[in-house]
């Protein structure tokens, strides 16, 4: 692919990099009509937009000229919202204008300023950098705006949310009239639109369909799983997808700190990413990555934009995202540049409706599956054992002595088991996954059918909401289960609920009653939900000591039920003299009737009975 025919250094750089063919955003970026003009695009991340305008803006900067003179004053401003996407941003422009002699320094927060006043005034062509850090340098005069011919506002959208406008508004204010100023955006909201008017010359707009950009190459999976088998779900997709490195998502630090934790003691190499992280923490677990030190990471959305890491074939959301922009900035960490991909996201029952809301607003066709089982792992462990590349590579003199020997002492059989338990055992063990089916209970298989593009891989039916049932008919025959926790040590159902759904895999709808004791719990589980509830029960749980278990003689006796289910009976003397004569509720000792505000000493007293007309309007 050649984009630039007349500059051979870039063509040469392009080669070396295997681009073969432009990316939408690319072709639209490079077109005649877009030559010299002010450019308002809206990508998505993944697209290949940084080559886009790495390659616009070069005949701006380089005019005839194939290579540049000696760095001064920067010709091209690059602006990104985080400190990743920048550095990012630095490397892809650093190779790609690598022929050209082309001079690219960077100008982050959390990096040591004296050593970018120091690089800046050595002489730069191209600045990469973050908006505060960008500004400081500016009113510092430490960064020499005169002779700029570009700039270019990488993910406007996320700098405007990120508070970043006042801090654009000078970088554009401070910069020559004469300059040629492109913004990309994921979308195009009110602000970015404002934002391109103001400082933008009729912009030439382009709009590249989602199904046109970076996520055409990857496949969406939407994975049903137990609301306590995310950690083993999460383990069992690292495990059957054979990638070089895979990013996982979560929504919170914590939840970042203890699956990290989780998987180092399951043997995998890991590394987190979150926003506590200094800087050169943050270099190094991508480093790692990059490397092949590490074939994990676990981040917050901190890394939902601006990391590129060349073999990332996986990413896993273990957490759903809060909004569909987070959904796709997270997937479009895979499926770069021309790379297949795979975006897994993992929904427990009760998030069934808001992934499926998510996928939707994202304009995303997800495959829904269960979670890959044991029995997968193994065939395929099997599989890629037997096509393992040590098969493939010559043996040896000394390699021959010593099978000969080891056949000499060992039969055939008892070498091969041997070589097995030891491929096996540099894998971590996959788990055991509970499918709680379409419906959301495990085990229901309802509304499920066979793709017949995608082999075996099960595609679900629309799910279809059931009719509305009475109490009798969803509890008959239910179980009752008892906890050992009771109002002694602050038990409510409002927290024993969502603990009780966690705890067995199932819906709030599949429990009835909650009874709650001094010392212990009762609560009721539909019949259809009782089995499976009871066998999750078994698996152990780390996020509290309460113990559940089955009650053998059915209801509480102390729980008297109407036929079929309903309230607990009152007793029949409610509100009426029992049957010795006594009345209901008997009088404490001392107990006197308070004087009414109709009479007795209150009556007439300010603060009782109506309030006078003049006194209203003070309230």
């Amino acid at each position: 692919m050649v984009f630039l025919p007349t500059k051979p250094s870039f063509s040469r750089a392009l080669a070396e990099r295997n681009y073969n063919e432009p990316t939408p955003v690319q072709q639209a970026v490079l077109g005649d009509a877009t030559l010299g003009r002010d450019l308002l695009v809206s990508a998505q991340t993944g697209s290949g937009k940084t080559v886009a305008y790495g390659l616009a803006i070069a005949q701006d900067l380089l005019g005839d000229a194939d290579r540049f003179e000696r760095g001064g004053a920067p010709l091209a401003l690059i602006v990104a919202p985080t400190r990743e996407l920048a550095l990012q941003v630095q490397r892809e422009l650093a190779w790609l204008y690598q022929y050209a002699n082309a001079r690219v320094v960077s100008c982050v927060g959390g990096m040591d300023p004296r050593r970018e006043q120091k690089e800046l005034a050595e002489g730069a062509h191209i600045v990469v950098g973050t908006p505060g850090r960008l500004c400081d340098h500016l009113r510092r005069h430490r960064l020499d705006v005169s002779k700029l011919k570009a700039v270019v506002l990488d993910e406007a959208d996320e700098m405007l949310n990120l508070g970043f406008r006042e801090d654009l508004e000078f970088i554009l204010k401070t910069t020559p009239e004469s300059r040629r100023t492109l913004m990309f955006s994921a979308t195009l909201p009110r602000g970015i639109v404002s934002l391109a008017k103001q400082y933008q010359k009729q912009a030439h707009r382009i709009e590249v369909a989602v199904g046109e950009g970076g996520h055409a190459d990857i496949e969406y999976r939407a994975l049903r799983i137990a609301a306590n088998d995310v950690e083993h779900a999460v383990v069992n997709v690292l495990r059957f997808v054979e990638s070089p490195s895979a990013l996982i998502f979560c929504n919170t630090r914590s939840a970042v700190n203890h699956l990290q934790t989780s998987l180092l003691e399951r043997g995998f190499s890991v590394v987190a990413l979150s926003g506590e992280l200094t800087q050169n923490e943050r270099t190094h677990a991508l480093q790692a990555l990059r490397d092949g030190r590490a074939r994990v990471c676990v981040a917050t959305d901190v890394a939902a934009r601006g990391i590129d890491l060349p073999n990332l074939g996986l990413v896993i959301q273990a957490d759903l995202p809060n909004d569909p922009e987070v959904l796709q900035h997270r997937a479009g960490r895979t499926g770069r540049a021309g790379k297949k991909g795979i975006s897994v996201m993992l929904v427990v029952p009760a998030r069934r409706r808001r992934a499926e809301l998510l996928l939707k607003g994202a304009g995303i066709d997800a495959v829904w599956a269960t979670a890959p089982t044991v029995d997968e792992i193994r065939k395929l462990d099997q599989q890629r054992m037997l096509q393992d590349a040590l098969f493939a590579e010559e043996s040896t003199e000394d390699d021959l002595v010593l099978a000969r020997a080891l056949l000499a002492e060992r039969s055939a059989e008892d070498i091969a088991a041997a070589l097995a338990r030891l491929y096996r055992a540099r894998l971590p063990s996959p788990e055991d996954i509970l499918d709680p089916g379409p419906g959301g209970r495990p085990g229901d298989d309802r509304g499920r059918g066979r793709d017949k593009d995608r082999g075996d891989v099960r595609r679900e039916q629309p799910s279809v909401r059931p009719s509305p049932r009475s109490r009798s008919e969803t509890f008959a025959g239910s179980v009752w289960f008892r906890a050992d926790v009771g109002s002694r040590k602050n038990a409510e159902a409002r927290w024993l609920l969502p603990m009780i759904c966690r705890r067995g895999g199932i819906e709030k709808n599949d429990i009835g009653a909650i009874r709650v004791f001094d010392n212990e719990t009762k609560f009721e589980i539909t019949a259809q939900a009782a089995e499976q509830f009871a066998v999750n029960l078994k698996r152990p749980d780390k996020e509290d000591n309460i113990a559940i278990t089955l009650l053998p003689d059915g209801a509480p006796v102390d729980m008297p039920r109407e036929p079929g289910g309903g309230k607990p009976e009152r007793p029949k003397h409610y509100g009426k003299p029992r049957g010795d004569g006594a009345p209901a509720f008997q009088k404490r000792p001392g107990f006197k009737k308070k004087p009414g505000k109709f009479g007795g000493p209150s009556a007439g007293k300010p603060g009782f009975g109506k309030k006078p007309m003049g006194n209203r309007n003070r309230d």
